[in-house]
This record gives structure tokens, sequence and C-alpha cells, in this order.
């Protein structure tokens, strides 16, 4: 059995990371986050309660599991507090579980400003962002001028460096977006009344998980969005702003990469993407707004509509490849119970050529076609199965051929969003 884990999504996002993450967190003493903001939505369903967290790991809704949020992340406090507040009204005692690294950058009222002001500049080339302030806050930590959690510790600190980042964003405001002019020292005051409450769980993020792991005990790493929208290795510039593939999990939490045992790869029996970009296999038409419509493929936190489509091969590969994953789960099997064939995108057509590589290039892959192998759908209800044994015989098929196609054994089955709707075929 693998003592430290990371959990990375396969696709575009939205595999349904959550619900694994729930699922293989009673396994592990403590679950990590270690990158993205509260763009990132996942949905657990624990007895019919359904919770969307955001910032909060999936683990916290397990009472006996410790909540870490990394480095790796940007957070705003109000919107962390908020969530903690909502969960905690659902039922769920958080307390002292959860800890947060005094590493992390704060997300500023002018980062949320900044970004919808360079949406709309972009016009038809939009990123199609949340329009949180995230992107615009990890730029700000590239640059070497953020504002950290462990800077709400000292108020006078926290006022000066506030200070002299506004003065530079006042600067850029009026150069660039005729935006109105931020009163630093209004803007600190306000904003530390509230952030200041997040003190209490703020720690040395990196310090605590290396002295638990020399204690054995065993952590969950979790990451959001997926690899296809990494910010090196995804869909550039379509993708999100922070490092989404499981490499990132020793930067976003301050653990060697040594120490990390295997990553597992979730991805959905099929395919989806939210927001601009290539998505090779996209579904157009009817098909895909019938998917999208049986999976309830809407944001869980914006509530816009997924673009849905076919398991991509090549990309699944790809992903396989940058996270060198041990296994993947398959989520929403059941999703696909009416079909009677099921395409599997297995190669590009590149200008003629055929290929099983994923380009780096936006323009090869808008222009790129894909070759099919259609499936024999089953037809059959999975859903709730919990047995691999129990599924229809076509929908094993199809499990097979994924895995012969992407090179990477299936250890765990989603077929519903409840815990116990899952085929584990084998120990994680």
């Amino acid at each position: 059995m693998w003592q430290n884990v990371v959990i990375v999504g396969a696709q575009w996002g939205d595999e349904g990371k959550g619900k694994v993450v729930d699922a293989l967190a009673e396994h592990f003493d403590i679950v990590a986050r270690y990158q993205g903001g509260a763009n990132a939505g996942h949905t657990v369903v624990v007895n019919g309660t359904k919770f969307v967290l955001q910032l909060l790991p999936a683990g916290v809704v397990r009472p006996d599991k410790i909540a870490v949020i990394g480095n790796g992340l940007v957070i705003n406090p109000e919107s962390l507090l908020e969530e903690v507040a909502r969960v905690e009204n659902a039922g769920v005692v958080i307390g002292q579980r959860l800890m947060v690294s005094d590493r992390a950058h704060l997300i500023l009222p002018y980062h949320r400003s900044h970004e919808v002001a360079a949406e709309q500049a972009r016009g038809v080339g939009k990123i199609g962002t949340t329009a949180k302030g995230i992107g615009p806050c990890y730029e700000d930590k590239a640059g070497r001028r953020g504002l950290r959690t462990g800077d709400l510790r000292d108020f006078e600190v926290f006022r000066r460096k506030c200070g002299e980042v506004v003065a530079d964003k006042n600067r850029l405001a009026s150069a660039l977006f005729a935006g109105t002019m931020l009163e630093a020292d209004d803007l600190a005051e306000s904003y530390y009344e509230k952030a200041r409450c997040i003190l209490p769980y703020l720690a040395d993020v990196s310090a605590y998980l290396n002295t638990e792991m020399d204690r054995g005990r065993r952590v969950l790493f979790e990451g959001a969005q997926g690899t296809m929208l990494d910010l090196d290795h995804g869909t550039y510039p379509f993708v999100t702003s922070s490092s989404a593939a499981a490499g990132g999990a020793c930067t976003g939490t301050g653990v060697g990469p040594t120490r990390i045992d295997a990553v597992v790869g979730v991805s959905k029996a099929y395919a989806t993407r939210v927001g601009s970009g290539p998505f090779p296999t996209e579904a157009l038409g009817i098909e895909g707004e019938k998917i999208r419509e049986r999976g309830g493929e809407y944001g869980a936190v914006t509530g816009r509509p997924r673009r849905c489509g076919w398991f991509d091969v090549p990309a699944a590969r790809y992903s396989a490849r940058l996270n060198h994953l041990k296994a993947l789960v398959i989520t929403k099997l059941d999703i696909l119970d009416h079909l009677a064939e099921i395409p599997v995108g297995v190669e590009y057509d590149l200008d003629g050529c055929g290929t099983t590589e994923f380009p780096s290039e936006i323009a090869a892959l808008e222009r790129m076609k894909v070759r099919y192998r259609v499936m024999p759908g089953w037809q059959e209800s999975t859903h709730g199965i919990s047995e691999f044994a129990q599924l229809p015989q076509k929908a094993q098929d199809y499990l097979h051929f994924l895995v012969d196609q992407v090179g990477v054994e299936i250890a765990v089955v989603s077929t519903g969003p409840q815990r116990d709707q899952t085929i584990w075929m084998k120990e994680l």
C-alpha cells in the first residue's frame, strides 16, 4: 500500500476528484491541497448532503482527518472563512483540523478588478477565467510583489507592504485600464479587519507535513483543475495560473519529490472542458448536449455549462507521462449508459499525418482532426454498481479498451456521486 499519494486530474479538470479524495481519505491521516484558488469546485456527497468545496481539501468532511492548505494556493481570506462556516453549518466540525500555510499568497480586491478589466480587453481571445483575481495574484507572486498570509501577523508590516503594492497597481490601472485609484491605508485597514481571522489557522505547512511523514502518518495530496490546464504543460495560454500537474504537489506544500510514493490520475469515462481553448474530442450539437444534461455538467463554482466530448487517448497518454501515473480512476461511467455507440479518440490527424502525440502549439491543436474507434455501448444501467463483475460485459470491454490504449491500469471506477457507488479494482 502506498504511503503518500497525489491525486491529480488527468484531463481539463472537473473529473470528479472531490469524490475520489473523499473516498480515499478514509485510509490517510492528512489531506493536503497544493495549488489553485477558489476557482476550483470539488463536490462531495455524504449521506445525501452535498458539499461544494473551493479552497478546503475534500478530505475535510471526514471528522478525523487533518486538512492542509499549502503554500501553492492563493487565498481570499473572506472566501475561506465563508467556506469554513458553510461546512460547519452543514454539521462538519472543522475546529483545529485546518492548517493554512503562512507562505500562501493573498488575493486582494485589486486582483479581482484587474482580472475583469484584462478579460474584457482580450475580447474574443478571452481565457474564460472565473474573475476571482487568481491569475493576477499569481502574477504578483511571480513578480515578487505579492502579499502572503504570514504578513497578516503584523498589521504595520502588512500596511507598509500593501502601500508599496497599491502604488504600483495605481500606476498600472491609470496607464492601461483607466481604473479607479486605490487608497492604500483604507484598503489595508478594511482588508485586514476580515483577513486577520485566519491567523489561528496559519502554520509552517512544510515543517508540519515532513514531521508527520517522519512519524509514519499518511498524506493524500489533492490537486485542483487538471493536467491539461497546467501552466507549463497544458493548452497554453488557455490554462490555469498554477502547476496543476503532480509536480505541483512538491512545490505547493514543501515536500520533497522522493517522499511521494505514487500519483493517481482521475479521468471521466468521457471528457469535458470549461472555458475557452482547444478541445480535440468535443462533441458538438445534440450528442454533447445529452452528455451535459445526463452528467449535470455545469461548473460547481460558476454554474457555467461544460463543453462535453469523448475520451481522448493521446491526451490521456500525455497526462500519464507527465504525472507518471501509477493508476487511473474512471468516473461517471454511468453517464454513458444510454449510448448505443461510444466514440473514443485514439489518434490525431495533423495535416494528413497520424500522430498519437499531444502537440504544444495551439495552432496545431485547433486545426487537427481526431481519428475515432467506435466502441459498442451497453445500454444498461451501471448506476450504483460496486462490483466489476456486475457491470455489463460491454462496459467491462470499454474499460479494458481504455487500459490497453492509455497503458495505465484502472484502480477505481465511479458509478455515481455517493461514496458507496464505487468499484474498487485495486488496493490503493
